[in-house]
């Protein structure tokens, strides 16, 4: 039985691949942080009791900023595959929480490959490295697009990025860059703009808020679904040799396309519901981002089956559902055929 380890198991893309690799056979070690309030809701259907001779999924305290507690998890544990996930991953935030955005995102990812480096090195390791990093580069951005950083999030994942080149080339390590494009789902953090706007817009119709304020409406982004990307990040450490490779749908649109798209899909005029609010624009902000995902069709058989049309129905079809309203249905019905034989719960 194969053992992984996941760093930030208890977001969007760690709770789609703990049920990615749990279907698969995997023992799967989750690393959460320890924190007064409970936030594991996105894991809470997988979660069993460790106690139990038959259970898969082990959850540990630990922090990325603590070397001496995760080289002790990674030694104990003795993982196959580590996904490094975690990171402080929210754009606009990073710009007021730099110093901190810089140590996590950016040096957690050091003191985990130095870890790795010093057991042997052979576990395979996957790191999330973001389409943020193209910045200011023109579209589309493919693997041997510059790296044109435009927020501290995205320096940090840059420097991220080439500690996993460099280890990867320095000591002969099996290191994957998966370079992400937006991937979203009903399990998006509720202040990301698309789960801001799919959950605005239940909240609207539940008569529990007037308005939905946003910011930058022009940026221009590539919009996938977060469990198909899992999947490709599972597929990159089962490929023969190390590489980068870049993950997304090839297509890009703007805020305001989606927030068009979604509030049509409930009949909802936008202009009575939005509003703009200069707190939510970024200091410095990709103009847009599309990916060139053909190495990853090419040499891994990834393709997207979801574009930003059906993504948008079933997340505001999940929003609906959780805020205990009846849904349009036509995302259910997108899962149903596209997906016959899905692996993560729906919602």
């Amino acid at each position: 039985m194969k053992k992984a380890l996941i760093t930030g198991i208890t977001g969007q893309d760690g709770s789609y691949l703990a049920e990615l690799l749990l279907n698969k056979g995997y023992e799967v070690h989750g690393i959460v942080r320890r924190v007064s309030t409970f936030n594991r809701g996105r894991i809470d259907h997988i979660v069993g009791d460790e106690r139990e001779p038959n259970t898969r999924l082990f959850l540990h305290y630990g922090d990325i900023s603590d070397s001496e507690q995760i080289s002790n998890l990674i030694y104990n544990i003795g993982p196959d595959e580590i996904y490094h996930l975690g990171a402080q991953s929210h754009v606009r935030i990073s710009f007021d929480l730099a110093e901190y955005t810089g140590n996590i995102t950016a040096l957690g990812t050091t003191r985990l490959l130095d870890i790795v480096r010093r057991s042997g090195g052979s576990i395979k390791f996957y790191q999330a490295s973001s389409s943020e990093m193209f910045g200011a580069s023109p579209p589309p951005q493919n693997e041997k697009t510059p790296l044109h950083p435009r927020s501290p999030y995205a320096c940090a994942k840059v420097y991220s990025y080439w500690m996993a080149r460099n280890y990867r080339d320095g000591y002969n390590m099996p290191i994957w860059n998966g370079i992400l494009f937006n991937h979203e789902s009903p399990r998006r953090g509720e202040t990301f703009v698309t789960r801001k706007i799919t959950r605005g817009i239940a909240r609207i119709i539940a008569q529990k808020e007037k308005y939905l304020y946003l910011g930058n409406l022009e940026a221009k982004r590539d919009w996938g679904y977060a469990p198909e990307y899992v999947e490709c990040m599972w597929q990159m450490l089962q490929s023969d040799k190390p590489d980068d490779f870049v993950v997304g749908t090839g297509e890009a649109h703007s805020v305001r396309e989606f927030l068009e798209q979604a509030f049509a899909y409930v009949g909802l005029k936008v202009e009575e519901y939005i509003r703009i609010d200069p707190r939510y624009f970024r200091p410095t902000d990709p103009e847009e981002l599309v990916a060139d995902a053909a190495r990853a069709k090419n040499k891994l058989g990834w393709s997207p089956m979801i574009k930003l049309h059906d993504l948008i129905k079933i997340m505001v079809d999940a929003d609906l559902r959780a805020m205990g309203l009846k849904p349009v249905g036509e995302g259910d019905e997108i899962l149903r055929r596209k997906f016959p034989d899905k692996w993560w719960k729906t919602d």
